[in-house]
């Protein structure tokens, strides 16, 4: 009698096991801010290992015709999740745009002021005068007026340059003697590897505050409503930064698997210089970073007003 209770309780263990495998999977689509690149490996890991998976979802990862989509495309409910970027979200929010955050994927700025290293520019002092390419307004250009603040001049002794997205050539051409706002882990090592290094200055060290590069963004109304799949996600992309960290190569070769359009030089060196700054717990939330960033966009008068953080991120584990 004892074997045949024993045998039925197995049975309804497997039963219940098997049924809770077969529950149908939850779609989710995550739109990324560009096309796949090391800086979205976690993403990538995830999926790759199942962790998306194991936590009862089915992630789509879509790459955007324009990277000022992805944010447009999670307001208007058309994605679930999209990759931005911590400044450009009190932009957004200000216009409207009912956007929050809800992760980290890197928890550092990426964006830098270069200039050649064997040119007479040692010092951001130095640039009294010249010329700075840029490709990007707003945002980049308070970044910048504040690092040269920092080291004692004035926006208005240098003059600036529009020069599009060509920053790398408007650089080696000397057409300008500074460019400002590229990629501490693709222009820097790019400059690199075809042997004209730069000397990099970055904006936390130079009186900008810190603030995360790429966040995970929701839609405000659906965050406050009904959390669950979305800290479904994060929680695999929790799992997906943890196992990068533990096994890089394993990784990087995964990746490559996948996505064989990466295996090249520079990508490996972006990889390399990204990895220490994927947040390793990508779900807390930096409340005194965001509200010391608010504060600046409010003091260079890129928003009127401060908002409530729960209207801009959130930890949605509370």
């Amino acid at each position: 009698m004892k074997k045949i209770v024993l045998l039925i309780l197995s049975l309804l263990v497997c039963s219940h096991m098997f049924a809770a495998q077969q529950k149908p999977l939850k779609p989710l689509t995550i739109i990324l801010d560009w096309f796949v690149n090391p800086q979205h490996a976690p993403i990538i890991i995830a999926q790759e290992k199942g962790f998306f998976k194991q936590h009862g979802l089915k992630v789509k990862i879509i790459t955007p015709a324009d990277p000022a989509d992805p944010p447009k495309l999670v307001a208007a409910g058309k994605a679930d999740i999209a990759i931005g970027y911590q400044p450009e979200l009190y932009l957004q929010v200000a216009s409207g745009l009912p956007l929050v955050r809800i992760g980290t994927l890197v928890n550092s700025p990426l964006r830098a002021v270069a200039t050649l290293r064997d040119s007479d520019i040692h010092s951001l002092a130095d640039l009294k005068g010249k010329t700075i390419g840029y490709s990007m307004a707003g945002v980049g250009d308070a970044i910048l007026s504040t690092m040269l603040k920092y080291n004692g001049i004035n926006i208005k002794d240098v003059k600036l340059v529009d020069v599009h997205y060509n920053l790398v050539q408007a650089l080696l051409s000397h057409r300008v003697a500074a460019i400002s706002g590229v990629e501490r882990n693709f222009e820097i090592p790019e400059l690199a590897l075809i042997h004209h290094p730069a000397r990099a200055f970055y904006p936390e060290n130079n009186g900008v505050p810190p603030f995360d590069a790429l966040v995970f963004l929701a839609n405000r109304h659906e965050v406050h409503h009904d959390p669950r799949f979305l800290l479904a996600f994060m929680k695999a992309i929790q799992e997906g930064v943890n196992y990068l960290h533990q096994h890089p190569r394993t990784s990087w070769k995964l990746l490559l698997k996948h996505h064989p359009e990466l295996n090249n030089a520079l990508n490996k060196k972006a990889w390399e210089i990204t990895l220490p700054y994927f947040d390793p717990h990508p779900l807390k939330l930096n409340k005194k970073r965001y509200i010391s960033f608010a504060k600046w966009m409010l003091q260079h008068k890129l928003i009127t007003k401060t908002l409530p953080m729960r209207d801009y991120a959130v930890d949605i584990r509370k």
